[in-house]
């Protein structure tokens, strides 16, 4: 806006954009902490209850809600395959609305592993209630993926499937509608059909000609938007995804957030989350989700303490390395 400010209705509109690009204040207090699991994972496995368990003993107090699916750990397994991500972010949407406990909070902290980053972020983009306070995500694929992994296991029946029904074609109905990791796959050489066909990915990404403001407005109200890369990631190809970074396979090229349209435009309030410093880049050694305790106890106690004293008490530098 140019010139003076002559008006009541112009003093509003810039009251409310400073509204909007401020983060949510919840309450003081240890909120509770949701965690999305990632690619073959379930929130009946050990892994994933010893972190349930690090953080409630990091933060006494915090209540911590698995995300699932299905009424056993197989089905929760089989659903981070095979699925149509719109329909389950919409069912954690209504799942965390109507949470005894969740519902009544004044806000969330959450957690996203490798698939589960993005995953929780289009609930914060969509619905956000209650809103999230910080979002932390360890490699995961913001920026889609360009390459599917090979299936490790000769016996793992769920992958050998998963790239059985890929011969259909990434960007078919039955790729976009029910198979999880292709509705996150985005090649730059290909980006016309990813924003034709994509059902998840271009969406929450904002990067189709028309623009959903609410996924702008429901971001920047973030205290801290934290990404983890792992250094030796060859999981997930490209691993830059985990910093929106675009990389090009044929040529190499890495553009970086900073330097692509999404962030000049700000399609999704990157570029005022950076610009305040509520949006973090870190890089940690290790392959991908090779976590150690004492890292996760140190993003726990930054991050996920209690409101009141997660910034004061752990404001100093982390011990990763930033996005150079």
């Amino acid at each position: 806006m140019s010139g003076m400010i002559i008006s009541v209705v112009s003093s509003l509109s810039i009251l409310a954009s400073v509204v909007l690009s401020s983060p949510a204040r919840p309450a003081t207090g240890t909120l509770p902490l949701v965690i999305w699991h990632g690619l073959g994972d379930s929130y009946a496995n050990d892994g994933m209850k010893s972190i349930a368990r690090l953080a409630e003993t990091t933060n006494p107090g915090t209540h911590v809600h698995l995300i699932r699916f299905g009424a056993t750990g197989t089905e929760d397994r089989d659903a981070t395959f095979f699925g149509n991500v719109t329909a389950q972010v919409d069912e954690v949407c209504q799942t965390l609305a109507s949470d005894p406990v969740i519902s009544n909070a004044p806000g969330i902290n959450a957690l996203g592993f490798s698939q589960g980053g993005q995953f929780l972020r289009a609930y914060t983009q969509r619905c956000n209630k209650p809103p999230v306070h910080n979002l932390v995500t360890f490699g995961s694929q913001h920026n889609g993926i360009a390459s599917f992994t090979a299936c490790k296991d000769s016996g793992d029946w769920l992958c050998w499937s998963f790239n059985a029904l890929l011969r259909f074609g990434t960007w078919s109905s039955i790729a976009q509608s029910g198979l999880v990791p292709a509705q996150y796959f985005r090649d730059p050489e290909e980006l016309e059909n990813y924003l034709k066909y994509s059902n998840f990915l271009a969406d929450i990404n904002n990067e189709r000609a028309v623009k959903n403001t609410k996924y702008r407005e429901n971001l920047m109200k973030l205290n801290k938007f934290v990404m983890y890369m792992f250094k030796d990631d060859t999981t997930v190809i490209p691993k830059e995804s985990a910093f929106f970074t675009e990389v090009n396979a044929t040529s190499g090229e890495h553009t970086k957030l900073q330097d692509r349209p999404m962030y000049k435009e700000d399609w999704l309030g990157l570029k005022v989350l950076d610009e305040q410093s509520r949006l973090e880049f870190l890089t940690i050694p290790g392959r991908h989700m090779q976590l150690s305790e004492a890292l996760l106890v140190q993003s726990f106690h930054r991050y996920f303490g209690p409101v009141e004293k997660s910034v004061a008490k752990y404001a100093g530098t982390p011990d990763f390395r930033v996005q150079e």
